[in-house]
């Protein structure tokens, strides 16, 4: 599950919102949780806190009732409007692939399917 060998994928809508310094840094905290055996299902979920400092924000990976939530810090400097709209993204584990989504939760997903 969530192994380093596959290929990083982010959805086409999540990289109109989210930099990728952002995303790619939600792979490498997966990554670290996998070493660490901390990753217990798939998919997880990863939900954003609307503090953050000029160049620190909040996320929370999400298992379910698996296992706690877990926070942990991103570094970023640049400007934050994706904060603040509650856009949860789901990390995917795909057989060749690792991929952020928006979850179906998300009011952005729920209207593009009206």
């Amino acid at each position: 599950m969530y192994e380093p060998t596959k290929k990083r994928r982010v959805a086409e809508d999540v990289a109109k919102i989210f930099p990728e310094e952002v995303t790619n840094q939600i792979f490498d905290v997966i990554a670290v949780m996998r070493k660490a055996k901390q990753i217990v299902t798939a998919p997880v979920a990863i939900a954003f806190s609307d503090d953050y400092t000029d160049d620190e924000m909040y996320a929370m990976i999400i298992q379910g009732n698996l296992a706690p939530a877990q926070e942990f810090p991103l570094t970023y400097k640049g400007d934050k409007p994706f904060l603040g709209h509650g856009y949860i993204l789901v990390v995917k584990d795909k057989p060749k692939t690792i991929r952020i989504d928006f979850s179906a939760a998300n009011p952005l997903k729920a209207a593009e399917k009206d």
